[in-house]
């Protein structure tokens, strides 16, 4: 059985999910996941490195690739354009990579136009009481942009049963195994086996099915 391609596994959940935290904590040390490389007009920071944490491109040359839809999708963000270059998910899908997308929820359920058979997992909190403590434990907000985070996130909810998978972060262990056994299970669905159960078909009925007289 050849290699089988890569899966894109678009992320979202509300700010102070824990989103961020959980993915890297799922690919780290682990080759079979990559996490999407943005590309940005936005000038590098100390110690960014290109082709790691973004491809740092122009303006006209980002305009370019919006025009010759180079991209999964892309938003404009103080004055800097931020964008998911297509050519990289599809080479690292083609190596069989699963790609790992964390998105807003307005352009993850754009991705299905590009990738069909992209899963879509929200994030979640155990509850609102949580994500609220959470946001409060940052230490890096005003109780006002805290406050308008969680309105944020009462508005987004009703987003979440255009996803395919609800992942509740509790413990980010247990959430982190969780994430890794779906996808893996996502891997055996015969949407992304059906060259092969096609081959065996094929073979058991030349070795095997008799013509009656």
């Amino acid at each position: 059985m050849s290699k089988a391609k890569g899966l894109l596994v678009v992320v979202s959940g509300f700010s102070g999910a824990g989103k961020g935290t959980l993915i890297h904590k799922l690919i780290d040390g682990n080759s079979t996941y990559r996490l999407s490389v943005s590309a940005t007009t936005r000038a590098p920071r100390p110690g960014e490195v290109n082709g790691r944490d973004y491809f740092f491109v122009t303006k006209d040359r980002f305009e370019q690739m919006i025009a010759q839809r180079e991209l999964v999708e892309y938003v404009s963000y103080v004055n800097n354009y931020y964008g998911t270059p297509k050519r990289f998910v599809e080479t690292e899908l083609e190596k069989g990579t699963d790609v790992l997308l964390e998105i807003e929820i307005q352009g993850a359920l754009k991705i299905r136009e590009h990738f069909p058979e992209a899963v879509l997992i929200f994030i979640a909190p155990p509850d609102a009481k949580t994500l609220r403590t959470r946001l409060l434990g940052r230490g890096t907000e005003t109780r006002e942009q805290i406050s308008a985070r969680l309105c944020r996130a009462a508005e987004e909810s009703r987003w979440m049963p255009d996803y395919d998978y609800l992942l509740v972060n509790d413990d980010l262990d247990t959430a982190a195994e969780e994430l890794h056994r779906l996808i893996c299970a996502q891997h055996l669905r015969m949407c992304h086996n059906r060259a092969f159960a096609d081959a065996l078909r094929d073979d058991l009925t030349r070795y095997f099915l008799k013509e009656e007289p």
